[in-house]
């Protein structure tokens, strides 16, 4: 009898939304320029809720410091940053001028697009370029991929948003980006949403460090919010499963008025998502290039493999057997090491080309296998000769290169 009323549950369930049910959604939110230590101190309990069902923690941004990943901590270097898993020496967006993305470093829209089934996209942006210049919607370079639904291009509208002093024309930008991307949730569901809200940086530029760029995080946390109100009511309704990140992309330096550069505050960003974390993302070694890996490994994205050689990045849910992946080379060779979660075997392959940055091929070599626990590997190779390693197992992956 208890077997039957289980089964008869089971089919009740999935009678209200059978099609809906388990369904993976993510929606992505880059709120601008807000340091971790003010996110920490400020009253922000829309993203605490969203920490609170899954987790937060302090993150790294700009690559490695004086290294060839070693990345400006500058708005769109830090969004492409996001979108591509690498670093501007690859995906080489140097300033928010975006003069030549290299868009054979795949993004997570692309990715998207090319699915086998179809995924329904989404952008919501007080920022055009987001769109029409990083992900390259609609450009042949960028694989001809197509947005099903945005809404930017506010800034370029000065009869509803004339410029105001302390632009807070882009605050109320974000207001209404915030709303219509809440609304797009909730009507549409698209599976995979990035909104962009921008203010924050502004008015860390206009006022510094204290309580103005306080009083406009604590803002920001609302808009936040109706954004999460919506998936949380979107998820009770159709029983989709949502995948929920909110970061910033960068600090600020020490006054609170500018950032670019590589001081500790500056690279120093936060994540907060709702799914469980792994212990990876637990141990605060997480990064900015760990977002893109983390969703496509909810969504069950399929990443073609010669992009998947190049992503630099680790999932922050489910297992791995390895992070923080380094190499290092001088005349005896190359040492490879990496932090170890478990013995699964894991296969080395190498490269001596860089063909993939061209749009070509590269040919990589598989040059050794080894158990995780083992926590490094060396072999052969002439100093100063360009390498790249990419280290595979069954869990994740991992990438790094010379020069």
């Amino acid at each position: 009898m208890e077997k039957i009323r289980f089964l008869v549950t089971l089919f009740c369930l999935f009678s209200v939304f059978p099609a809906q049910a388990n369904k993976k959604k993510t929606v992505f939110v880059i709120v601008d320029g807000i340091p971790a230590d003010v996110i920490e101190r400020v009253h922000t309990p829309n993203i605490d809720e969203i920490s609170s069902a899954g987790g937060y923690t302090r993150a790294a941004m700009g690559g490695k410091v004086n290294d060839v990943t070693q990345t400006p901590t500058i708005s769109a270097v830090c969004y492409n940053t996001l979108l591509t898993s690498t670093w501007v020496n690859k995906h080489n967006v140097w300033g928010n001028g975006v003069e030549a993305p290299n868009y054979n470093y795949w993004n997570i829209f692309r990715i998207a697009e090319n699915q086998k089934k179809n995924v329904e996209t989404a952008i919501y942006s007080t920022w055009l370029d987001n769109r029409t210049k990083l992900v390259g919607d609609g450009l042949p370079a960028a694989g001809n991929i197509n947005i099903d639904k945005h809404l930017d291009g506010l800034e370029l509208d000065k009869n509803n948003y004339p410029t105001e002093p302390n632009n807070l024309h882009i605050f109320k930008i974000d207001e209404t980006i915030s709303k219509a991307a809440a609304e797009g949730i909730s009507k549409d569901g698209p599976d995979l949403t990035w909104v962009y809200l921008q203010y924050t940086d502004d008015a860390g530029h206009k006022f510094g460090n204290g309580e103005r760029f306080d009083s406009f995080v604590e803002a920001a946390d609302k808009q936040v919010g109706r954004i999460w109100e919506a998936v949380k009511k979107r998820q009770k309704a159709t029983g989709e499963d949502w995948l929920v990140v909110i970061v910033t992309d960068h600090g600020r330096n020490s006054t609170g008025y500018g950032h670019g550069g590589q001081s500790e505050r500056e690279r120093t960003i936060w994540i907060s998502m709702n799914q469980k974390p792994n212990s990876y993302f637990n141990k605060g070694q997480a990064s900015m290039v760990d977002i893109l890996p983390t969703i496509c490994r909810f969504m069950n994205f399929s990443v073609p493999k010669e992009v998947s050689y190049e992503e630099e990045g680790m999932p922050l849910i489910g297992k791995i057997s390895f992070s923080n992946l380094e190499m290092k080379q001088d005349e005896g060779g190359i040492e490879l090491s990496w932090k170890a979660y478990d013995n699964a075997p894991l296969e080395i392959y190498a490269s001596t080309t860089n063909h993939f940055k061209e749009g070509k091929t590269d040919e990589w070599k598989k040059v050794g296998r080894v158990r995780a626990s083992e926590r490094k590997f060396s072999l052969p190779y002439a100093k100063d000769e360009y390498c790249k390693i990419c280290v595979r197992g069954s869990k994740n992956n991992g990438t790094v290169s010379i020069k």
